[in-house]
């Protein structure tokens, strides 16, 4: 069996942001593989994070973040709550709304959630991805599973939840949701991105402008 060291330890924290305890008692179970052991912590803190997600909990502390762009033209003001007040002044959690607000001014998102889209809205692009597939020759009988499939890419492009972390690339790519319970890993706590408000300049006028048409 591997020796566990130290710096062995502390890379595995810094890695995962794991306490030492449970960073050796991985590596120990690893053999000191770093990389499984990361992968191991990683499975078991999202499962922790998902079952305090679910748990319904109350999330009455948090921050408001108001990000603005260098040039002024585009500004994002997000509120994201969590349990205690604690939590809401650790650095993890200030990077985690920092980061949320950027992301939205870079992806521009409509809704936190799913849940948040209006009926309407959701059987309007289930209709147009309908009529799209048959239009391609794709029999009847299938184009509405085949709609179905298809709103996943509708999802990604208007829901924050859904939309792959705007710093992220490649197959490793996050969903905010994944950033989202890997924050609630490190900070032991429920979160919950509660709002947003997205504002550029010129943007209110040309939606007025496709309205009218």
């Amino acid at each position: 069996m591997a020796t566990i060291t130290g710096q062995m330890v502390k890379d595995l924290r810094e890695k995962t942001g794991v306490g030492p305890l449970d960073c050796k008692k991985a590596l120990e179970q690893f053999d000191g593989d770093l990389d499984k052991a990361a992968d191991f912590l990683r499975e078991k803190g999202l499962a922790k994070a998902n079952k305090k997600l679910s748990s319904g909990r109350s999330m009455n502390e948090g921050l408001i973040e108001i990000y603005q762009h260098f040039n002024k033209r585009l500004a994002v003001i997000v509120e994201v709550n969590c349990e205690t007040d604690f939590v809401a002044n650790t650095d993890s959690f200030k990077a985690f709304v920092r980061e949320v607000a950027m992301h939205i001014a870079s992806l521009s998102p409509l809704y936190v959630s799913r849940e948040q889209i209006p009926a309407e809205v959701i059987e309007h692009e289930r209709q147009i991805q309908t009529n799209r597939a048959i239009q391609e020759g794709k029999p009847a009988a299938m184009a509405d599973k085949i709609a179905e499939g298809r709103m996943a890419a509708f999802y990604e492009e208007v829901v924050l939840m859904d939309q792959k972390y705007f710093r992220d690339d490649g197959k490793a790519s996050r969903s905010i949701a994944d950033l989202l319970r890997e924050t609630v890993t490190q900070v032991g706590e429920s979160i919950q991105i509660a709002r947003f408000n997205r504002y550029a300049i010129g943007e209110s006028a040309a939606a007025e402008e496709t309205t009218e048409e």
